[in-house]
C-alpha cells in the first residue's frame, strides 16, 4: 500500500510533531487540492490555538469549490506564516473568479473580485520567496493592478527575483506620493539605488556584478550591509557563500574583525571607539575589536557618533536596544559577527562577518562542559587566534582582501545611508534550502 504525503502528515499530527507534518504538507500542497489538505490544517491550527485558520480550513473542507472559502483560507494561511499552503488555494480562487466565471455582487468586497485574490496571491508567493512567480502572476493581470500595493509588489518582487532593471522600471512608474506605503517605497528606493551602485562596477570583460551567485553584491543591495567573509564550503552545492551550520573557532572571529577593519578603512570611516552591547558574547567580541583596532571600549549608548557597535548575533539583543540601533548615529557602524540568513534580525548590520542558518559559539560546545570564562578571557583568545582563512573544499571562488576592499570603495557612497531596515527575503541568490 502506497503512503502519500497526506498519510504521513496525518500520522505526524497524531504523534504531535507539527513541524514535521508541515514539511510533509509542503510537498502535498502542490499535489492535491487545498480542500483535501484543509482538514489536516484545521487540526493543526486548532491544536496551536489559531482559531481563525482552523475556522477557515473547516469552511473550505465543507465548500471546496467556493472562491470566497478558498480566499479566506489562503488569507488565514498567510497570516499564520504558512504561505506555501495559501498559494494553491488562492491560485484556484483566482481562476474561479475570472471574468467568464465571475460571482454576482461583491462577495470579496472589491469592485473587481479578482483584485483582492490577486493581491493576496502575490503576497503569499512573496512570503514563500517565489518572487519570479509573483512577478509573473502580477504581469498576467496587469490591467487590474493599482499603483499601491500591486505595482509596488511587482517592482519589489522583480528586485528579489534578481531583475534590478525591471524593478527600477516598474518603480519609476509609481506616483511619488505613496501615502501609507511611503516607508515601503523608501526602502525599495534605497535598495534600487544600491543595485545601481553595484551595477556601475561592471567591467567590459567581466561577469555581471549582480549575477545569480553574487552573494556579497546582493547582500549589499538588499540590506545595505557589507558581507565580510564567504563560507568556503558547499558553494557549488547551493550555499553560494553561506553556511548551513557553523561552530567557528576563534580564528573566524579574528578574521571577521580584521575584515571589518579593512572595510572601514576602504570606506574612509574612522571610528573613535568600540561600543559594547550587553551579553558575554557581545562583550567578548567587542573587547577583542577594541584591542585589535587600538580603540577605547565603552558601553553602547544610543546616539554615540563615530563608534563601532559590535554584536555577536543581533537576534539575542534586547528589543529596546534593537529599536535604537535601527536609526544610525553619524559615523556609527554596526557589526554583527553571524547573521542568520533564514530568520534575519529586526535590523540589518552595516557589516556582517558571515551568514549562517545555525551557529554556535566555540565556548558553547555540542558536547561536554561549556566554557564559562568571562568575556575578557574569551576576547584574549580571539585576539591571539590565527586569522588565516580556511582553505575549505576548494570549490569556493577566492575572496582576497583586495577584492573586498575594491567592492567596499565602489559602493561607499551608498553605505551608511538611511535606517537599518530588515530584509525578510534571501533574495536572488538561491540556496539548497529552496531547491
Amino acid at each position: 500500500m502506497t503512503t502519500t504525503p497526506l498519510d504521513t502528515a496525518r500520522s505526524l499530527i497524531e504523534a504531535g510533531d507539527l513541524t514535521a507534518a508541515l514539511r510533509e504538507l509542503r510537498s502535498a500542497a502542490t499535489e492535491v487540492p487545498a480542500a483535501q489538505v484543509a482538514p489536516l490544517v484545521e487540526r493543526m491550527a486548532a491544536d496551536s490555538g489559531f482559531d481563525d485558520l482552523a475556522g477557515a480550513a473547516r469552511t473550505l473542507a465543507a465548500e471546496p469549490a467556493h472562491p470566497v472559502a478558498l480566499y479566506q483560507y489562503g488569507y488565514a494561511c498567510v497570516g499564520r506564516g504558512v504561505a506555501f499552503l495559501a498559494v494553491p488555494a488562492l491560485t484556484e480562487a483566482l481562476r474561479l473568479v475570472a471574468p467568464q466565471r465571475g460571482l454576482p455582487g461583491k462577495a470579496l468586497g472589491s469592485t473587481d473580485e479578482r483584485l483582492p485574490v490577486l493581491s493576496e496571491l502575490a503576497v503569499a508567493l512573496e512570503d514563500d520567496e517565489r518572487h519570479a512567480e509573483a512577478v509573473a502572476v502580477l504581469r498576467e493581470h496587469d490591467g487590474l493592478l493599482r499603483d499601491w500595493p500591486e505595482r509596488y509588489l511587482l517592482a519589489y518582487n522583480a528586485l528579489m527575483a534578481g531583475d534590478a532593471a525591471a524593478a527600477r522600471t516598474a518603480f519609476d512608474r509609481l506616483p511619488a506620493d505613496a501615502g501609507e506605503w511611503q516607508p515601503a517605497a523608501d526602502r525599495l528606493r534605497r535598495s534600487l539605488d544600491r543595485a545601481e551602485a553595484v551595477a556601475a562596477t561592471a567591467r567590459p570583460d567581466g561577469p555581471d556584478p549582480l549575477h545569480h551567485r553574487a552573494l556579497r553584491a546582493w547582500h549589499f543591495v538588499l540590506t545595505g550591509g557589507v558581507l565580510a567573509t564567504l563560507s568556503p564550503y558547499g558553494y557549488s552545492a547551493g550555499m553560494a557563500g553561506r553556511y548551513a551550520f557553523v561552530q567557528p573557532g576563534y580564528a573566524l572571529y579574528r578574521q571577521g574583525l580584521e575584515r571589518l577593519q579593512l572595510i572601514a578603512e576602504a570606506m574612509g570611516t574612522a571610528p573613535r571607539s568600540v561600543s559594547l552591547l550587553p551579553g558575554r558574547a557581545n562583550q567578548a567580541l567587542g573587547l577583542a575589536a577594541a584591542e585589535l583596532f587600538g580603540l577605547p571600549a565603552q558601553p553602547y549608548r544610543p546616539g554615540t557618533a563615530d563608534t563601532v557597535v559590535v554584536a555577536h548575533d543581533l537576534r539575542d539583543v534586547d528589543g529596546e536596544l534593537l529599536t535604537a540601533l535601527r536609526e544610525r548615529a553619524p559615523g556609527e557602524v554596526l557589526y554583527e559577527h553571524v547573521t542568520c540568513w533564514t530568520t534575519p534580525p529586526a535590523v540589518s548590520a552595516d557589516v556582517t562577518g558571515l551568514l549562517a542558518q545555525v551557529a554556535r559559539a566555540p565556548w558553547e560546545p555540542l558536547g561536554g562542559e561549556p566554557d564559562e570564562r568571562p568575556a575578557p578571557e574569551l576576547a584574549n583568545d580571539i585576539v591571539a587566534a590565527d586569522p588565516t582563512p580556511d582553505a575549505g573544499d576548494g570549490e569556493t571562488p577566492s575572496d582576497p582582501d583586495a577584492e573586498l576592499a575594491a567592492f567596499a570603495r565602489s559602493v561607499g557612497s551608498r553605505w551608511l545611508n538611511g535606517p537599518r531596515d530588515r530584509c525578510r527575503s534571501t533574495g536572488p541568490v538561491r540556496s539548497s534550502r529552496f531547491a
